[in-house]
């Protein structure tokens, strides 16, 4: 499906291939419910919601494509392909899949309740012409970097660090160049920061947070009213 036309086209990718180990679930994280909706459709539904993405591009397992097809809302703005064995192999066939965007979004599907509003603001950013924004909270722990042996180097300032969050957006054309320079980094941020590009920073939200391991889980069932986790 082509990207609307015009010059302000925001695109939302969503990869939703990872395994989730961490979770210790059977299926793929992405289908993993919460609050009796699996994650994926509670991101999509959030990105819709947002009323600022023009077309969803989910990436999942081949052998779960007709699943996602099944369960995602019946939308023309709504598309599954293939993802990748890796998060960047996900983005990068989402990328391929939108090919004429001029922002996306990349918005783990893990992180299932993440206020429309908050997804409304980084597309409002991006419009604003800032190339790559971020949502980010604070750090509240003390953090340490330590040794192959967990014996501590060093304690950076606090103040001064910053949890990153979803959906991250970009200008198209820098995240397209990130990706055609095959980059290795641990998310899209870093990838147009090593090109270096500015990346600005939002206030993030607390709704935001990753759904990883069971604990979060639990967290995120509470906060839906619905007190089952695992099992």
């Amino acid at each position: 499906m082509p990207e609307p036309s015009g010059d302000a086209s925001v695109v939302a990718l969503v990869p939703a291939a990872g395994r989730g180990v961490r979770l210790g679930a059977d299926a793929p994280k992405a289908f993993v419910a919460v609050g009796g909706v699996p994650m994926v459709r509670l991101a999509v539904d959030g990105l819709l919601a947002s009323g600022a993405v023009d077309r969803i591009v989910v990436m999942v397992p081949p052998e779960f494509v007709a699943g996602a097809v099944a369960l995602l809302p019946p939308s023309d703005s709504v598309d599954v392909v293939v993802g990748g064995a890796e998060r960047t192999d996900s983005v990068r066939a989402g990328i391929a899949a939108a090919p004429n965007a001029s922002y996306y979004l990349v918005h783990d599907a893990a992180r299932a309740l993440t206020p429309p509003a908050l997804i409304a603001r980084v597309a409002a950013e991006l419009r604003a012409g800032h190339p790559a924004v971020v949502p980010a909270l604070p750090v509240v722990d003390t953090i340490k970097s330590v040794d192959a042996e967990g014996v501590v180097t060093g304690t950076p300032e606090r103040a001064r660090l910053r949890a990153i969050q979803t959906p991250q957006g970009f200008a198209a054309d820098l995240l397209r160049a990130a990706y055609a320079a095959d980059l290795v980094a641990t998310d899209d941020a870093a990838l147009v920061e090593r090109l270096g590009a500015r990346v600005r920073t939002i206030s993030g939200d607390p709704l935001a947070f990753k759904i990883t391991t069971p604990l979060d889980l639990r967290l995120a069932n509470t906060l839906l009213g619905h007190p089952a986790g695992l099992s």
